[in-house]
């Protein structure tokens, strides 16, 4: 790779501003001392959880306050995700990127919305695309007016409750756009096969946590595959402790590993 390859990484939802706080020094620091540039990627809202009773995130208004603060503090470009057209314009006033979650990548609405606030629109490759699929809504988005538009791979569905990455997906998905991302931690996840069930949460205690399955010691060497396939972006959802996570934590990179998944890729 000629230039140093775009990095995305935060926890998967807010669940506090302590949380956003110890992950963003980090990313912070890591910027400074490797050169390269960690974008900061969390959620206000999770939208799509398993179970009703699964924590969501503090809504729109509050997290993007609390996205703001990250990037006053820290100098940090934001992004996150939207999954409804109505939450466009005010995600673009704050973030530098907004993602379009997997599952609504083929919803014109949301991506005429997303792209119409002239940021840069990073969209993921639904379980059931192919890379080459992905032509329709990179169209739909650059014709609508987005500042870039990026392509993430997060794997497909193969067979119930498991994902398989065809890497292939990957120089496909370059023939489309210029930047291609691979999502290391999504793409190693068991959506759903933890049955939707629920726990005390060690940090909230009242707050249950939907527990997706997940083999996060896969994630290096995806990243390092997706490399060798010509991945120009890799997007990391991290936590200081996984296990404790709100969401998504089997699939969730500990903090303190990824300094050295990113040295592995430059």
């Amino acid at each position: 790779m000629d230039k140093k390859p775009l990095f995305i990484a935060g926890p998967c939802v807010i669940e506090s501003a302590e949380l956003l706080d110890t992950v963003a020094a980090t990313l912070a620091d890591i910027n400074r001392r490797l050169g390269v540039e960690i974008i900061f990627k969390a959620s206000f809202d999770k939208a799509n959880r398993t179970s009703i009773s699964s924590f969501r995130g503090p809504g729109q208004e509050k997290g993007l306050r609390m996205l703001a603060d990250v990037r006053s503090k820290w100098g940090l470009r934001l992004l996150t995700d939207i999954h409804e057209s109505c939450q466009a314009a005010p995600v673009g006033e704050v973030v530098d990127v907004i993602q379009i979650p997997a599952f609504l990548c083929r919803q014109t609405d949301l991506l005429v919305a997303a792209a119409r606030t002239g940021r840069t629109v990073n969209i993921k490759k639904a379980q059931f695309l192919s890379g080459e699929d992905m032509r329709y809504p990179y169209e739909k988005a650059m014709k609508a007016g987005a500042g870039e538009v990026w392509l993430t791979e997060r794997g497909n569905m193969y067979g119930y409750n498991n994902l398989v990455v065809d890497f292939r997906n990957i120089p496909d998905m370059l023939g489309i756009a210029s930047t291609v991302v691979m999502d290391c931690t999504h793409s190693v996840q068991r959506p759903g096969a933890a049955g939707g069930k629920t726990g005390d949460n060690i940090l909230y205690r009242l707050i249950p946590v939907s527990k997706t399955g997940g083999n996060r010691e896969f994630v290096p060497a995806m990243a390092r595959a997706a490399r060798a396939f010509g991945a120009n972006g890799f997007f990391f959802e991290v936590h200081p402790d996984p296990d404790r996570a709100l969401s998504d934590g089997p699939n969730m990179l500990y903090l303190n590993d990824l300094e050295n998944v990113i040295k592995s890729l430059l």
